[in-house]
Order: C-alpha cells, then sequence, then structure tokens
C-alpha cells in the first residue's frame, strides 16, 4: 500500500464544481500552493482547471481526461490519461480524452523529449485521479451515513453492500466537489491494477485512419493566408538582396516581404535554433499560388561574419561559435580524423590507462564515424499563427510549447500571458520540432501581415534549413596483456559541433584503467537533438567494438558483457557509473534466452547489441540473411527494462517503430554537403529504409520487475545499430564501422 500526501510545501489540489452539469473538476498541480475559495473557482473558465493533469465527471457519469504533453506518435495521449483513470477507477469504455492548452501555471513539463513523459507523470498523475476516486467516496459515505472504509469502488460505480446502495459517478460528481481535498490518499499496488498493464487502443487510431484533421497541416481558418520562406541555398551565407517585383504581382498573392525571425539582441532559449534568420517571405491565397511565386524570386547571397551566441539551455549560459566560411563533407572528415589522433579533454580517467596501453600485448583500435542526418518527419514543419496588438494565438505541431511561448512573447513584443499556443498531434517530430523557429517566423508574418496566416516548408525547405542530427567520430582502443585479459581501455570522441561521449556508461566502471575524452569542432550547420541525441550513435560504436574486443580475447559476446557488468557488481571502479549493472544483465540474459542464442541455424548472421539511456535498458539480437547479394533482415529479438508498462501493445508498437527507424537510419541514410549546399534535398536523394528492407519479424520482450516506469520512446532506437554491424561482420568478415553501412557493403560477398 502506498500513501500519498497530497498538500505539502509548494503542492496542493484544486476542484470547482461545473458551472453546467452539476459534474466535479479535479485538478493536480505541483506548483500552486495557495487552495481558492469555491467562489473563485466558479469564475475560472469551463475550459481552464488549475492542475497539472486535470480529469472531469459529468453527471452522466462520463469522464473528461486531459492529456497535458504534446503527442508525436509515442502515444502519450492515450497512456497518461490510462493512469488517472487506473486511480479513479473508472471504467475506460467511459473515458473521453483530450489534448490539454499550453499553461504553465497549470501544468508542469508540457514538452515531448527525453522519453520522460510517462516517468514524471506516474506520481502526480496517479494521484490526481487517486484524490478524486477519494473525494467520490468520501460524498458517498456523507449522504448515506455508513462509514468510509466500508465503501467500495469499481468501473465508475460506489458501493455500500452491506445498506445494498449503489450509485455511479455521475450521481456523486456534484456533491464530491463540495469535498474537502483529502489529506493523504492510498494509491493502488501493482498487482491491483486492472487499466496499467493493459492493452488500450490508440485513443486517436480511428481518427488518423479516417483522415480526420488533427495535425497542423489540417488546421484552416476562415481569412488565413499562406506563407512559404525563401532561405539561403547554403550554410554560410545571408540575404544581401532580392527582386520580387514579378511575384508580387502573381495572381493571389497578398505581399513579398524580408523579415528578420529574431532579433539580433534577443535572449534566445535553447529551443530557438535557427541556421538563418534574414528570410524572404511569400504570402498569398493558396499553397500552389505563393509556391509558383517563391520560384521567380530572384536573390543575391553573401557570407556570414563570425557569430557568438549565449543561450540558456535549462538555466545555464551556453556559448555557441558560429564561424564564417563554406563547409564540405569532405572537409569534416578530415577535420575529425585529425581531431581523433590528438589528446582531447578528459572527461574521466580511472587508474593508469596509459601505463596499461604500454605494457600491452595486444592492443585493438577501430574508429566509427556517422554523418549528419535531417529529421524527415512525415508532417514537414508548419504553424498557425494569429497575432493582433493585443494577444498571439498558435496553433501546431511543437515538443516544446512553454519554451516557444517565452521566445514569442520577447519576439512579438506581447506579454507572456496573452500567448497562447494550441498543440496538434504531429506527423513525427523525433527531435525536429523541439526547436520552434518555424512557430516564431509564423508570428512574425502574421504581425507583419495584421492577419491570420499557416506557415509551410515545403520538403526541400526543411530538409535543406538545417538542424540536423551532427555528424560523429569515435576512436576506440584496447589494451591485452599476454592472456588475452583485458587490461585497458580508451574511447575519444567528438563531433561536429558536439561530442557523442557519456564517460560515465558502460564500459565505465568494469575496467581499471580507464580513459574517456572528447573534443568538439564549431560549425555554421546548425544541429540539434535526433531520436536518442548522442546516444544514437556512440551505443552503435562502443557495441561493435565490445564484439571486436571479444572475438579477440575469445570469448561469447553476451557472455563477454555479463562478465564486464559482474565485474561492476563485485567490484566496481571509480566513483559514479550512471547505470544498473543489474537491469544491464536482466535485458541480456533475457534477449539470450528468447534469441535461442546458442543455437546457431545455416546461413543465418546473428548480431547482438545492448545499451542504456533514458533511464531504460534495452538488448538486441538482429538475424540476417544474404539474398541476391544482399543483406536481409529476417528477425529482431528485443528485450527492454523500462520499468512498468502501461499499456503493452502500445509499448511494442513503439520499440518495433525505433527499431526499424534504427536500422534504416544506420544502414542508408546521410546528409553531406558541399560548399555548404546540401547535396539530398528530397527523398529522391535522402535514403530511408523502405517496407521490403524492415525486419520481417520483430520480438518484443519487457523484463517484469515491478519498478515504476522509466523511458521507451528512444531506448529501442540505439543499440541496433550495433547489432547490425556485428550481424554484418559475421555474415561478411568484414567489420563496418562508418554509416550509412551500406557505403561499405558495396561489392561484400558473404563469408564462405
Amino acid at each position: 500500500m502506498t500513501v500519498f500526501k497530497t498538500t505539502y510545501g509548494r503542492r496542493s489540489f484544486f476542484k470547482t464544481t461545473a458551472i453546467a452539469g452539476g459534474g466535479i473538476m479535479l485538478g493536480f498541480n505541483w506548483l500552486l500552493s495557495c487552495k481558492p475559495s469555491l467562489e473563485e473557482l466558479r469564475k475560472m473558465p469551463k475550459e481552464w482547471f488549475n492542475i497539472n493533469s486535470y480529469l472531469k465527471i459529468g453527471e452522466n457519469g462520463l469522464v473528461t481526461i486531459m492529456s497535458p504533453n504534446p503527442e508525436i506518435g509515442q502515444n502519450v495521449k492515450t497512456s497518461m490519461p490510462m493512469l488517472v483513470a487506473e486511480e479513479l477507477d473508472v471504467d475506460w469504455n467511459n473515458v473521453l480524452v483530450e489534448q490539454a492548452p499550453l499553461n504553465k501555471k497549470l501544468y508542469t513539463r508540457q514538452l515531448a523529449g527525453g522519453s520522460q513523459s510517462i516517468r514524471t507523470s506516474w506520481q502526480s498523475l496517479r494521484t490526481a485521479g487517486a484524490t478524486a476516486r477519494q473525494m467520490l467516496v468520501n460524498a458517498a459515505a456523507n449522504s448515506w451515513q455508513v462509514p468510509v472504509d466500508e465503501i467500495t469502488t469499481k468501473l465508475g460505480i460506489i458501493e455500500h453492500s452491506l445498506s445494498g446502495k449503489k450509485a455511479d459517478y455521475g450521481e456523486m460528481a456534484s456533491l464530491a466537489a463540495l469535498q474537502d481535498i483529502p489529506k493523504t490518499i492510498i494509491l493502488k499496488e501493482p498487482k491491483d491494477f486492472t487499466i496499467i498493464g493493459t492493452s488500450r487502443k490508440n485513443i486517436d487510431g480511428k481518427k488518423i485512419v479516417t483522415g480526420k484533421p488533427l495535425f497542423g497541416l489540417d488546421y484552416n481558418r476562415e481569412g488565413m493566408y499562406t506563407a512559404m520562406l525563401l532561405h539561403p541555398p547554403a550554410f554560410g551565407l545571408k540575404l544581401k538582396s532580392i527582386d520580387f517585383s514579378r511575384a508580387k504581382n502573381m495572381p493571389g498573392i497578398k505581399d513579398v516581404f524580408v523579415i528578420k525571425s529574431y532579433k539580433e539582441d534577443q535572449n534566445t532559449l535553447w529551443s530557438d535554433v535557427a541556421t538563418f534568420t534574414d528570410l524572404v517571405v511569400v504570402v498569398g491565397n493558396s499553397t500552389w499560388e505563393v509556391l509558383s511565386a517563391k520560384k521567380t524570386l530572384i536573390a543575391e547571397w553573401e557570407p556570414i561574419k563570425l557569430k557568438v551566441e549565449v543561450k540558456n539551455v535549462f538555466g545555464r549560459e551556453l556559448k555557441t561559435v558560429t564561424p564564417s566560411g563554406s563547409e564540405s563533407s569532405e572537409g569534416h572528415q578530415k577535420s575529425m580524423a585529425k581531431m581523433a589522433n590528438k589528446v582531447a579533454k578528459i572527461e574521466r580517467k580511472d587508474g593508469d590507462p596509459n601505463g596499461a596501453f604500454k605494457k600491452a600485448a595486444k592492443i585493438i583500435e577501430r574508429e566509427y564515424t556517422a554523418p549528419f542526418l535531417a529529421h524527415n518527419t512525415m508532417e514537414p514543419m508548419n504553424f498557425f499563427a494569429d497575432v493582433t496588438d493585443e494577444k498571439a494565438e498558435f496553433v501546431g505541431p511543437i515538443q516544446t510549447p512553454e519554451f516557444l511561448q517565452i521566445s514569442a512573447s520577447e519576439r512579438l513584443g506581447i506579454p507572456l500571458d496573452k500567448v497562447d499556443i494550441q498543440m496538434t498531434r504531429m506527423g513525427g517530430g523525433f527531435g525536429r520540432r523541439l526547436y520552434g523557429h518555424f512557430l516564431i517566423e509564423a508570428g512574425v508574418i502574421s504581425q507583419k501581415i495584421k492577419a491570420p496566416v499557416k506557415l509551410v516548408y515545403t520538403r526541400e525547405d526543411d530538409m535543406t534549413f538545417g538542424v540536423y542530427r551532427p555528424t560523429y567520430h569515435a576512436k576506440y582502443r584496447a589494451a591485452l596483456d599476454k592472456n588475452n585479459n583485458l587490461i585497458g581501455f580508451h574511447v575519444r570522441a567528438g563531433g561536429i559541433p558536439e561530442s557523442p561521449l557519456f564517460a560515465d556508461r558502460f564500459p565505465a566502471g568494469a575496467i581499471e584503467n580507464y580513459l574517456a575524452e572528447s573534443w568538439t569542432i564549431d560549425s555554421n550547420v546548425s544541429v540539434g537533438a535526433f531520436r536518442a541525441p548522442r546516444s544514437n550513435f556512440i551505443a552503435g560504436a562502443e557495441q561493435s567494438f565490445l564484439d571486436e574486443l571479444s572475438e579477440a580475447i575469445g570469448k561469447d559476446p553476451i557472455e563477454f558483457r555479463l562478465e564486464l557488468m559482474q565485474k561492476v557488481i563485485d567490484k566496481p571502479i571509480g566513483k559514479y557509473n550512471d547505470y544498473d549493472p543489474k537491469r544491464y544483465m536482466s535485458v541480456l540474459e533475457l534477449v539470450r534466452e528468447k534469441s535461442n542464442w546458442n543455437k546457431t541455424t545455416l546461413n543465418t548472421y546473428r548480431g547482438v547489441a545492448a545499451y542504456y539511456c533514458h533511464n531504460s535498458y534495452a538488448a538486441q539480437v538482429l538475424e540476417l540473411t544474404y539474398q541476391e547479394g544482399n543483406p536481409v533482415v529476417q528477425k529482431v529479438v528485443c528485450a527492454i527494462d523500462c520499468g512498468i508498462v502501461v499499456n503493452p501493445d502500445a509499448a511494442a508498437n513503439l520499440t518495433e517503430g525505433g527499431i526499424v527507424d534504427g536500422i534504416g537510419h544506420a544502414m542508408f541514410s546521410e546528409l553531406t554537403m558541399k560548399e555548404g549546399i546540401p547535396d539530398q534535398n528530397n527523398f529522391d536523394t535522402y535514403r530511408l529504409i523502405r517496407h521490403s528492407e524492415a525486419p520481417k519479424k520483430i520480438n518484443v520482450y519487457f523484463v517484469e520487475n515491478g519498478i515504476d516506469p522509466t523511458g521507451l520512446g528512444e531506448p529501442p532506437f540505439v543499440p541496433i545499430s550495433g547489432a547490425l554491424a556485428n550481424a554484418l561482420y559475421k555474415a561478411t568478415g568484414k567489420r563496418v564501422s562508418s554509416q550509412p553501412f551500406i557505403n561499405e557493403l558495396v561489392g561484400d560477398k558473404i563469408k564462405g
């Protein structure tokens, strides 16, 4: 039994009687501390409640639960309300779900990123449901004049079995609204869950497959104009002059002008990444008319100057340097290769790694690289804006609405409480929509034309604007003694413009002599978070190297990893390791069992990988064959430890998607450039995985340990590139170390 206080310090609950229908609206807020009077609450707008997550009960027994976080396909719009419904003890069939608006006074962490939505809301959402249930029970006890502890609830029905009295939640809702907030409530034990841990259909599933307007691109408003942008063709350039005389006179065009999306002196946040801020805007009646006019623009460009900025990154000031000049992929690779062989910043040092390498009988060494990647969400960037002198209204797909509200307020000169952001469902995010410059651009355009507008990027705009996954490089070295014992380990990792290194992750803590170094190179190519930032590269590199190392030592790859993790349990090295070796071992042991790892199949080649990130653990075994000279992924077996799984089918779907995505990017995807110009600007040149190239079968297994949920959106994505590389080695006898792997496999033959 888990007893939880509902009010302490700055945490409190709020309730209000529904103005219409006599229902109860209950909210939970981690930030508010003052308990308003009933009269004050009655004055609140019908759709606004002081809550983190809230629920509304009508007199007919229906329950509306608000989902506060942005929905990008990770299914939080279904799984977060499930937490509330579980503790409310309501029939899920009687639950309606609505997307909550942005309101930082009412909600906390309205953000889709870091695989943290369920983890950070696990207790608060359940508490909201449990508190509502207790208030309903208390109302029934007062009404029926019976002891509270004799009343039970089930599926939205309140019952006192001794007297035979029974009522549904709707009948007690208005009375419950008059109850005091209970000082403590009891949360269910996992063994008593009836909704959490069961599979529930995506709340928007039917609307999605029947084409209902859920996404930003679907949004329309009477009197709305369409806008498109023209930005420099290359990184390192900016607008010098523009001739838009022809475009202005074309049919359906309202105006053509130049904007500066961000002011020079604006206090930008981490979410305000934007390569190009001097932009040409075409505004008109329709997409086709605007696109046609855009093609007639004649622009002249000039080189940028070196720029130094300071951004607010979650309260820390971070300096970024944007150099002048044009960059190319060839130059990037040469620069990174040079840095990989220089002494770099030491992030962690255990024992005497230099001494270990000096006395080594054998040294294993390998370098790994990965290119820039475009996010390429199915739905290109877009946002609706209606900015007046008094307020700014935004509607669209954004992962970080609360941060963009601050930026929009400053850029437009409108008070923060007058900036309203409504969230639509997103056609993909993967980190791209953490950076909302397109929202700011839409706002500046609307303010300029004094009319509502929807800004729409073409695919070419989106793919060439930047905010890519950085390009990375890692060099691994291992020292072995004459008996093939591992005596030293060294990783030196960096990238443009960030390093992918996690110095305190496995195998740190398992090796007595360990050295981790990092380096970076400044760039004018803008980058940002890509699904599982940094882990998405370093995991595959690390896991490929560990496989090569296990072969050199003469041990089974899984057994080798397990032995290292056991060392961390028995005698950990260093002061801090950011992973739990027991949880790590649990996924490896489970994937070994479920994949029948010790059973070989003729002409089938297998690779294994495991990684920890976003508080969770994933291990994968990939099986492939070769058909007509091409690798074909037949099967992936995946074991995940993400704590309690809220919605098993949805969790399996999310895992499968991450695996397919990871294989595709590792095998095929890259964004290259010459003289600052991206070589790829649409799907005819940017390679993504195709349906026929996805695994024929994916089996997902979850570790059942009963701990509170951790992350899931990103952990399954990261190890699979290592498992793929290791399987390809088994098939060809060649270690692939540069993504995309397809470039290294051309002309290869299978081993034997």
